[in-house]
């Protein structure tokens, strides 16, 4: 088993190497990737010394699979290079999630679609992949119309240099800007580029491939996507509309009994989800559960879960641990 991680030295990538060790995801060579100022660097990993090489190198070498998060301009021109060398490419950009050729999996919801044939397989955005951990299961039993969504998601999500700019601003540092605002003490409804129709390319990811991944184009989805000044970890406050009627107390039951879900719902004793104690867990979280009273078969939702885990990490981890359970690995 060959395994490469490309963009082993980002925050994902990390994060990734990570959740390999915790998991003891099998391995018999390991190839780290890295862009070309780091190329020659060293990385120590489970107590070896790992080399780090060029992409180029790495695709010469044929990885039976390779876990990309490089971005997406990396992978448009990498994957299928990869893909040609009978790699198995898990890619964590947006670059292949709404090819219409490509599977968009989170493994408890459609991993039963991978087969022999799937050598690109795109992990969703993080946002969207807890909300549907969450909603998946409901819409199985009384059928998802809409969801309205507002998230606020972790300096994380954007990258290392956010993270620094958000301890430069609290040093009272003038440093390097990735956001165009001072996020400290501050909100931004701003992530990714602005569209023609006056969403953002994130908000529009949720809508599209909440559609895709729950395998119904039907479902109506809004969202607002918004940076807060938190260090990890999203959330998002979640409004769905059912076409049948439930409970909160059949809404918490069904969750509570869905693998990589945990409800913390008890608001009268404080607990409810937070980011700060989603750090570090692959589960996603749910609580405040609640009805919608302005109309019916709906209900609210509050979702949290480590954007660098379930939202990237673990999730593309977890499709390759599926991929060779199933014996879809060459």
């Amino acid at each position: 088993m060959k395994l490469a991680v490309v963009g082993a030295t980002g925050l994902v990538g990390q994060e990734i190497l990570k959740v390999i060790e915790e998991r003891n995801f099998p391995f018999d060579e390991l190839y780290l990737v890295a862009s070309a100022k780091s190329v020659g660097q060293t990385m120590v990993f489970k107590g070896k010394e790992y080399t780090i090489k060029s992409i180029e190198e790495v695709c010469q070498l044929a990885p039976d699979i390779a876990i990309f998060s490089a971005g997406g301009n990396t992978s448009l021109e990498w994957a299928p290079r990869y893909a040609e060398m009978g790699t198995i490419v898990i890619d964590n950009s947006s670059a292949w999630r709404m090819d219409p050729t490509k599977k968009l999996i989170v493994p408890e919801i459609n991993g039963h679609m991978l087969t022999n044939d799937d050598r690109i397989i795109a992990n969703p955005n993080c946002s969207t992949i807890q909300m549907v951990m969450v909603l998946a299961p409901l819409h199985a039993k009384y059928k998802l119309k809409r969801v309205v969504v507002s998230t606020y998601q972790s300096v994380t999500g954007t990258g290392k240099d956010a993270v620094q700019q958000l301890m430069d601003e609290r040093a009272g540092v003038n440093g390097n800007k990735v956001y165009p605002h001072n996020i400290d003490m501050n909100i931004l409804p701003h992530i990714d580029s602005f569209l023609d129709n006056g969403y953002t390319k994130e908000e529009m990811k949720m809508v599209n491939e909440t559609r895709k991944i729950l395998g119904d184009a039907s479902i109506g989805v809004s969202a607002t996507t918004v940076r807060v000044p938190a260090m990890g970890g999203h959330s998002e406050a979640v409004n769905a509309e059912f076409l049948h009627e439930l409970t909160c107390s059949e809404a918490r039951s069904i969750l509570a009994h869905t693998p990589g879900v945990i409800v913390q719902d008890d608001p009268k004793n404080n607990i409810y989800p937070m980011p700060i104690n989603s750090q570090g867990r692959d589960e996603v979280f749910v609580g405040r559960i609640r009805r919608d009273d302005s109309q019916p078969n709906t209900l609210n939702f509050w979702i949290v879960a480590d954007n660098l885990r379930k939202g990237a990490a673990t999730n593309a981890v977890q499709i390759a641990e599926f991929m060779l359970e199933k014996s879809l690995v060459a």
